[in-house]
């Protein structure tokens, strides 16, 4: 239990929550100085056809998205967790790690 309270207590001091939720992901997306080596390295791993790497590369992007989304915010209302709103975010999200593991452990190449 202490090792919680000390994980906990770390998460809550270095403000990774907000500092994940206030990124201008727009701004990011039109930075040069990211979009290009993003760009490239997509376009280095499609040259070596590695597909499992871009689909993992997209499910992180895609759940980054799907988490500055409006309905993220409509999780929680009052302090309570609404069940019918959280069920689908379970079940999304067991399928995008179910989906990370079979491309790491359940094939070979």
């Amino acid at each position: 239990m202490e090792f919680w309270t000390k994980l906990s207590g770390w998460f809550a001091s270095t403000h990774l929550h907000e500092q994940i939720r206030d990124v201008d992901y727009i701004g990011l997306f039109s930075n040069p100085w990211f979009i290009v080596p993003f760009g490239l390295m997509i376009g280095y791993m499609v040259f070596k056809q590695k597909w499992r790497d871009i689909v993992i590369i997209a499910i992180f992007v895609g759940v980054w998205w799907v988490s500055g989304t409006p309905y993220m915010d409509t999780l929680l209302v009052k302090g309570e967790i609404q069940i019918e709103k959280i069920l689908p975010v379970i079940f999304g999200g067991a399928g995008a790690v179910g989906v990370v593991i079979y491309l790491l452990f359940g094939r070979s190449d």
